[in-house]
């Protein structure tokens, strides 16, 4: 089976053609001009993975924006939002401080993005 996709590891955008066999594994990676494109096609249709960028509440009310420390499984991204969504960050916080861990037991954290006091 032939999977189309478009590279997001670079601004390139190539075009890449995978093709897949009946057990979801990635036999060929065609059309990408660099490594990370074909790694991307290999991770992206057997595991694929998002980093997931948002804000959380404060307890001053001022949103505290905040990230995944790594990407996590696509299938978890709900769940790692609500999670998120059900904290109150107390502030000051620092670029960088985790204001969720473990979140949704995918043993990722959420990090804050910037300094908010």
């Amino acid at each position: 089976m032939t999977k189309e996709l478009t590279c997001i590891c670079c601004p390139m955008g190539c075009s890449l053609t995978a093709e897949v066999d009946d057990s979801g594994q990635v036999l060929s990676v065609t059309g990408n001009t660099c490594i990370r494109g074909e790694n991307y096609a290999k991770s992206e249709l057997t595991a694929p993975v998002r980093t997931v960028t948002t804000t959380a509440k404060a307890n001053s009310g001022k949103p505290v924006p905040v990230k995944t420390q790594e990407p996590i499984p696509k299938e978890k991204i709900f769940e790692v939002v609500d999670v998120i969504k059900s904290q109150t960050v107390a502030l000051p916080v620092k670029m960088g401080d985790v204001v969720v861990k473990n979140a949704a037991d995918t043993g990722v954290d959420i990090i804050a993005t910037r300094s908010v006091e």
